[in-house]
């Protein structure tokens, strides 16, 4: 008995040992880690190879396109896919994107293609090679493949613009941001815009700071204008929204200088760019009251330094003054050093008697000069014969020179001050600004009345009637 009970326990035990060493085995084995084949790339291909629409047909599907599965070992619902178009040859560096989970197709409809085709700044009734392709991937971005590239040919339309552009086709600046402030009829060229396309005008223009201008389709006539509704609108000085004969003047750049205007009808908005900001030198004095904030400025172009305008002494006053690098008195204010020269401790400059002077004030080499001129104009024109000036009138309220001409064809002429070549103007480039010796100006055949603007802080310009 003793045996048999021995031998019983010894076969349970080495049945507890099997049995555990079974579950040891079926605890560390470890099933095999599934294998995916890869996916392959996607074919593209689109219903059309060409979109040409008509604004009539915005609404209408202009193009469908549609793809290969990847063959992905995944579930196909769940599959990302994103349809990029890119202006060919650009390598969809800027490509406009659109993301479809599960689908094998997208359409287009041609006011969508219309907007991604303008967005990319081309020209409306052109025809342009634009690119289109898929890229496929998991949900997640992981196995990403590319698809063929096809080039297709599409063509923007136009589109009713926000704005309706100036039946005259024409567009001009005035206000007194402008160089002849809102003298109407306003100088032209230099204030005339250029007309890039039907909904499209740019131009370059002398602004001078913190004044407000208005667009003209009209130039003289101020039965309509292009305005805004809101002139407080925050940042509205470098752009925004404009429209038809609204509320409010265009508000101007806080600093004076050169800036490009772009005018967009298309989507009703304006741009403002600086080209350049012109360096100042403000002229308080007697003959304004002693008041930095309201003084004329001297100014530079290139802002070195050197300075110049043309200020009216008016009669009645001491003709005294001094230049302040800033509208107020908490600034550098420069006085006479004696012998044409500057000094912050010096005492008031000054011109001998009343008259319009060009002055020159340089804060680089501390110097200072003030020229007294009488405007006048000479030329080819009968009544001058490049031997006799025609006197012009200084007009103290409006800050211009004007004068009367009779020409013929082929006529020229010029500005010059005091009967005398040694301070002369004309026109390079005939771009309405006026340079020192520049070149002649040429004029039609007929009476002309001239004005001739010198107000501004070193920049000047004429009006022809």
């Amino acid at each position: 008995m003793k045996y048999f009970s021995k031998l019983i326990l010894a076969v349970t035990v080495m049945g507890i040992i099997f049995s555990a060493c079974n579950k040891i085995d079926n605890l560390t084995k470890v099933d095999p880690i599934p294998v995916y084949q890869l996916g392959v790339s996607p074919v593209l291909s689109g219903s059309v190879n060409t979109i040409a629409p008509i604004a009539a047909d915005s609404n209408k599907t202009a193009v469908t396109f549609s793809w290969t599965y990847p063959k992905y070992s995944t579930d196909s619902a769940s599959t990302k896919y994103v349809l990029q178009i890119d202006s060919a040859g650009r390598n969809f560096s800027k490509a406009v994107s659109k993301t479809i989970t599960g689908g094998l197709s997208t359409s287009y409809l041609a006011k969508e293609i219309n907007t991604i085709l303008l967005g990319m700044g081309f020209a409306y009734n052109v025809q342009y090679n634009v690119d289109v392709r898929v890229l496929s991937s998991y949900a997640n971005n992981n196995e990403q493949y590319k698809s063929n590239t096809l080039t297709l040919k599409m063509t923007p339309y136009v589109t009713p613009p926000k704005v309706v552009p100036p039946t005259s086709n024409t567009l001009f600046l005035v206000g007194s941001a402008t160089a002849s402030g809102w003298n109407n009829p306003v100088a032209t060229p230099a204030q005339k815009f250029t007309r890039l396309d039907s909904v499209t005008y740019e131009g370059t223009f002398y602004l001078n700071g913190k004044g407000e201008y208005l667009m003209l389709p009209v130039n003289g006539d101020w039965a309509h204008k292009f305005s805004v509704a809101d002139k407080s609108v925050t940042g509205l000085n470098g752009g925004g929204s404009f429209g038809y004969d609204l509320n409010d003047n265009f508000p101007g750049p806080i600093a004076t200088g050169s800036y490009k205007i772009r005018v967009d009808f298309q989507r009703g908005l304006f741009t403002v760019t600086t080209v350049k900001q012109y360096g100042l030198l403000f002229v308080p004095g007697d003959y304004q009251g002693w008041d930095p904030g309201t003084a004329p400025s001297l100014g530079s172009p290139t802002d070195n330094g050197a300075f110049e305008s043309y200020i009216n002494f008016p009669v009645g006053g001491t003709f005294e003054f001094k230049f302040t690098n800033v509208p107020t008195w908490s600034g550098t204010a420069y006085g006479d050093g004696g012998g044409g020269t500057l000094s912050t401790s010096g005492g008031n400059l000054k011109v001998p008697s009343a008259g319009y002077y060009k002055v020159n004030g340089n804060t680089a080499n501390n110097t200072w000069s003030a020229t007294k001129t009488a405007w006048s104009m000479i030329g080819s024109f009968p009544a001058s014969g490049w031997n006799n000036d025609v006197d012009m009138t200084y007009d103290a309220g409006n800050k211009y020179w004007t004068g009367t001409i009779t020409t013929i064809a082929g006529d020229e002429f010029k500005f010059r001050a005091n009967h005398d070549w040694g301070l002369n103007y004309g026109d390079i480039g005939a771009d309405g600004s006026l340079e020192p010796g520049g070149d002649n100006l040429k004029i039609t055949p007929g009476t002309h009345v001239i004005t001739l603007f010198l107000n501004n802080s070193g920049y000047y310009t004429y009006r022809i009637q």
